[in-house]
């Protein structure tokens, strides 16, 4: 497996786990309010330190939001591998505050998930591929790393994690660049049989993947159908009460990232 990642330490982890400043200069822009939608139940806990600001993506040819969080107690994430983060077709950045991301990762580092970041930038609503000039997957293989690593945080170890049509994005994203990504976490990604995920499925082939959906998501059939697609069987497979919204999304949140914070971590030496 790549990386010489352990298969069933991810297992065992997620298993367990199921039970803002500026940057280069630029000033820190406002997380979104509350708007009329299901919400995750945020846990407790505090958001460390969370970034979003406006930067230049050549790839995308406009200025997107940066956003990044770091777990609380680990200052500003130096040295810390990174989680990208690929939002849905409802959602952009400016939303994660809302959702909560930050304080979920503090809360899963508190419940003993290595320590990780989460980055993330505007993708549009190109379902994460090319069009005509506008590449936002570019942006994430090439320009999110080189903005992370110029924030210090280990650009050598990443994994991608995302929902529905960003869910879609993080495992095209794995197939298009294999063995590049140590972990993909994709909650009801909206996939479809016969799409570009499904056609280059096999080169996921040492790519641990986990995938969670609803019962009650119209995307379920199709997302169990991938599981079943898969060159290996996924590291994580949940299929549990839910709709297509953060209020189940967030229920899953704390197995994935007990995944990705131990696919992001190399075991201790012998």
């Amino acid at each position: 497996m790549a990386h010489g990642l352990n298969r069933r330490r991810l297992l065992v982890a997620g298993a367990v786990a199921a039970g803002a400043a500026a940057v280069g200069g630029l000033t820190a822009r406002k997380l979104s309010r509350p708007r009329s939608r299901p919400m995750p139940a945020v846990p407790d806990a505090p958001a460390g330190d969370e970034r979003l600001v406006p930067i230049t993506s050549g790839a995308r040819g406009r200025e997107v939001d940066f956003w990044t969080a770091v777990p609380a107690g680990y200052g500003d994430g130096k040295g810390l591998p990174v989680c990208l983060v690929l939002h849905g077709a409802s959602a952009t950045p400016r939303d994660y505050g809302r959702f909560g991301l930050a304080r979920f990762l503090t809360d899963a580092v508190h419940r003993g998930t290595p320590p990780f970041v989460l980055a993330g930038a505007t993708g549009g609503r190109l379902a994460w591929r090319r069009s005509g000039d506008d590449d936002p997957q570019r942006m994430v293989r090439e320009e999110l790393p080189a903005w992370c690593a110029q924030r210090g945080f280990d650009t050598s170890r990443l994994a991608a994690w995302g929902w529905s049509m960003g869910g879609f994005g993080a495992l095209l994203l794995a197939e298009t660049y294999p063995g590049w990504l140590r972990a993909v976490a994709a909650f009801s990604p909206a996939v479809r049989r016969g799409d570009a995920v499904f056609a280059d499925v096999g080169r996921l082939r040492g790519t641990p993947v986990g995938l969670w959906c609803g019962r009650q998501d119209n995307f379920l059939e199709d997302v169990r159908a991938l599981a079943r697609a898969l060159p290996e069987p996924p590291v994580r497979a949940e299929w549990t009460d839910g709709r297509h919204d953060f209020g189940y999304w967030g229920t899953v949140i704390p197995d994935a990232f007990a995944l990705l914070g131990t696919a992001l971590t190399p075991p201790p030496a012998a």
